[in-house]
């Protein structure tokens, strides 16, 4: 039986620290879906459609890697996926708290599903969606930008940065 697994998040954009847990967990799985949580009432950055292309853009090299988008609970996208797994990846201590409530929330609603947690290295617990396009917004550095996004990425991100 194949072992599926799903991560799921905003991935608005996606980040070392993303692609770092999902570099990871395609070890773990014999499928790994990206899903991609749409919530039409949070204002994102990049369209559902760019952000598919950009985590495709930088995983390609991944074979056994699919990515979709997908609304509504998180738990019910992994069951409709035929998957096992819920990976999450895990920051600094203060991720801890909310991951455990939702991981146990998950399990009230569908007990079939296991959660997964990959700490982030320490190289990467830092980085969030939210700092680093406020380094984006203050730096001119793509090197500097670099240490927190894929390089093949920064171009998009500058340009939707600047339309705003």
């Amino acid at each position: 039986m194949k072992r599926i697994g799903v991560y799921t998040g905003s991935f608005d954009p996606v980040t070392l620290g993303h692609l770092h847990i999902i570099r990871r967990a395609t070890r773990l799985f014999d499928e790994l879906i990206i899903g991609i949580g749409i919530n039409a009432e949070k204002r994102s950055l990049f369209e559902s459609q760019e952000r598919i292309e950009l985590i495709a853009e930088v995983t390609r090299d991944i074979p056994n890697l699919r990515i979709e988008t997908f609304d509504g609970l998180a738990v019910d996208f992994v069951r409709n996926s035929n998957a096992a797994a819920m990976v999450r990846g895990i920051r600094p201590l203060t991720d801890i708290a909310g991951e455990f409530t939702m991981m146990m929330a998950n399990r009230q609603l569908d007990d079939s599903i296991e959660t997964v947690f990959l700490m982030a290295d320490e190289e990467y617990a830092h980085i969030s969606s939210s700092l680093l396009k406020q380094i984006a917004a203050l730096s001119d550095d793509d090197s500097r930008l670099a240490k927190f996004v894929p390089a093949a990425i920064i171009p998009q991100l500058r340009e939707k940065l600047r339309l705003r």
